[in-house]
């Protein structure tokens, strides 16, 4: 046997012991990839892939195992090299110095953690693994209006599963005081102004690039404003305290931003201690500063912020730590926004932020997504800033590769149509639960009634062949669509369509889920979950709750026993 023939032979075997038969294509992906000059002559690549595969298919379970056991350690070796590729991201950023790297994950407890947080707090962690440092757990908390316990406890659950600890933790919600401390320091320096202005008429003067009366308000009058501002004498769209920027700056951010705010909502962490809170843009450098942090990761859409970031701490005289920038992650036909979630929810299109359908890390794990997939898509683009989409359709193509080795094979019927076979005597058949021997197998004692699927049964003609997956051939006598009458035809193996199978005697009933995406374009699809009603084999009563299944020629499934369900992975 020649080198190419040896190359297909072997990946004909390993698609068929892996997935009950070999499909042409797969094995040709794989001799290409294994040898692409194989390409230049594409005609008779193909012709052998089709005959290998031919033969392969024709080979019996034990025949196929004895030929699969010759590649075994070859096949191991090659998935080991390439987990160990997929778990290696090297990262390297500016001025991070080993030893004494320090980040943090820093998410707003205003919501519960999605897949986006997930790609931040990874690459985050990957990053204090290079470097020999920690990440610290940060709460942004400084909007009393939309956190709550809630949502702290539900991140703290999500970030446990997904296996990530944290060197500290801290809020910024536990330092105001020396916020305010700092707000005094540049209203002093003439930095810092309060104003009066409601937000409309400030956003039209900063877009026009004009300033305030409120700007040449001298640094006592500031002072005595903010004063009154911190002890609650203001209502909340009466005042704020900005920054004194540049009203001409090309950069709208430095067009006198917004410093504190005041909010008198109960804080669920500070009661009612404060009223006058931070922005984003001052609360966070500063945190930053003062906790050590040394690199401060973000998505880039916060890039034009940076020099407002820089600015603030060259003013206030304290420590910079370097910035981060990466890309957000994006899943096409889903949604990470809190606001268009809520909306989804309030309308009661989904059933909450646990819905199977959404990417919430409470949806990913109530489907059955494993912490590592998660991972694995959150570190593909590393820290690129170029912006790229991924899908769900990639995230569960991590899981299946996580699961594979641990979901056993069985068999589902959708739409049962029932079977009837003359001439055939009650049969016991040992079926494997995996290609992998050592799950053992599942058996039954069957008779001449049967039920397949209607994708089936409708393709099956008077006077054809087919095959039993597992059992034995038949051929087709009659079909009135309600009922295939067919007889028996021996057990050797022929070439002709294989079909899964229930018995009558051994089937339970049971429902599969199908989770598509959320959106299509850019709207709710009413089609993003259905229900597919059918028969699965008897040993689906062994299953326990959260177990994985394949469905040979369906997908890959997690079982939920409480109703008796299978959702789609």
């Amino acid at each position: 046997m020649d080198e190419v023939s040896g190359i297909i032979r072997k990946y004909a075997i390993k698609n068929a012991a892996e997935h009950g038969s070999a499909r042409e294509s797969v094995v040709l992906a794989k001799a290409l990839s294994v040898d692409p000059s194989l390409k230049k002559d594409m005609k008779k690549l193909g012709m052998q892939v089709a005959s290998v595969v031919k033969e392969v298919n024709l080979m019996g379970k034990d025949e196929l195992q004895k030929a699969y056991s010759e590649y075994a350690e070859e096949f191991e070796e090659e998935h080991s090299e390439k987990a160990a590729k997929s778990s290696v991201h090297n990262f390297t950023v500016e001025g991070a110095v080993e030893g004494a790297f320090k980040t943090r994950f820093a998410p707003e407890p205003s919501g519960y953690m999605h897949i986006g947080h997930a790609k931040a707090v990874f690459l985050e962690t990957e990053l204090a693994k290079r470097y020999d440092g920690s990440v610290s757990l940060y709460f942004d908390d400084t909007n009393p209006a939309k956190e709550r316990q809630e949502f702290i406890d539900a991140f703290k659950k999500d970030l446990k599963w997904l296996g990530l600890k944290f060197a500290e933790e801290y809020y910024a919600s536990d330092n105001i005081d020396y916020e305010y401390k700092c707000a005094e320091k540049l209203i002093k320096n003439g930095h810092a102004y309060v104003c009066f202005c409601n937000a409309e008429i400030v956003g039209e003067k900063r877009e026009l690039g004009q300033g305030c009366g409120h700007r040449s308000q001298t640094e006592e009058a500031n002072m005595s404003f903010w004063k009154n501002m911190i002890n609650g004498e203001y209502s909340e769209s009466q005042v704020s305290l900005r920054f004194r920027g540049d009203m001409k700056a090309l950069n709208t951010v430095m067009r006198d931003p917004v410093l504190f705010r005041v909010k008198k909502d109960l804080h669920y962490r500070q009661g009612n201690k404060y009223v006058a809170w931070p922005s984003y843009d001052f609360n966070t450098p500063i945190i930053d500063s003062i906790k050590g942090v040394t690199h401060a990761a973000r998505s880039k859409e916060y890039e034009l912020r940076d020099e407002l970031y820089y600015r603030l701490l060259d003013l206030l005289e304290i420590r910079k730590p370097k910035i981060i920038e990466f890309a957000r992650l994006e899943i096409v036909n889903n949604m990470t926004s809190k606001r268009k979630t809520n909306q989804l929810i309030d309308e009661k299109l989904v059933s909450g932020y646990d819905d199977l359908r959404l990417v919430t890390i409470a949806a990913l794990r109530k489907r059955g997504i494993r912490p590592e997939a998660i991972r694995e898509l959150a570190l593909r683009s590393g820290l690129s800033k170029v912006e790229s989409k991924s899908s769900m359709n990639d995230l569960l193509a991590y899981n299946r590769k996580i699961i594979d080795d641990t979901s056993k094979r069985l068999f589902f019927v959708r739409e049962p149509v029932r079977l009837e076979i003359s001439g055939v005597r009650e049969t016991e058949v040992k079926l494997q639960l995996h290609s992998n021997a050592e799950m053992g197998y599942r058996s039954y004692s069957c008779g001449s009634e049967y039920y397949i699927d209607r994708s089936d049964a409708d393709t099956l003609v008077e006077g054809a062949m087919a095959r039993l997956k597992g059992l034995f051939n038949i051929k087709i006598v009659g079909n009135d669509r309600e009922l295939i009458r067919a007889e028996y035809c021996g057990t050797d193996k022929i070439d002709a369509q294989v079909m899964q199978w229930v018995s009558k005697e051994n089937f339970n009933k049971a429902n599969l889920i199908i989770i598509g995406d959320l959106l299509r374009n850019g709207e709710f699809n009413k089609n993003s979950i259905m229900r597919v009603n059918g028969y699965v084999e008897a040993y689906a009563s062994n299953l326990k709750d959260n177990d994985t299944v394949q469905f040979e020629r369906i997908g890959f499934f997690k079982f939920d026993a409480k109703e008796n369900t299978f959702l789609s992975l």
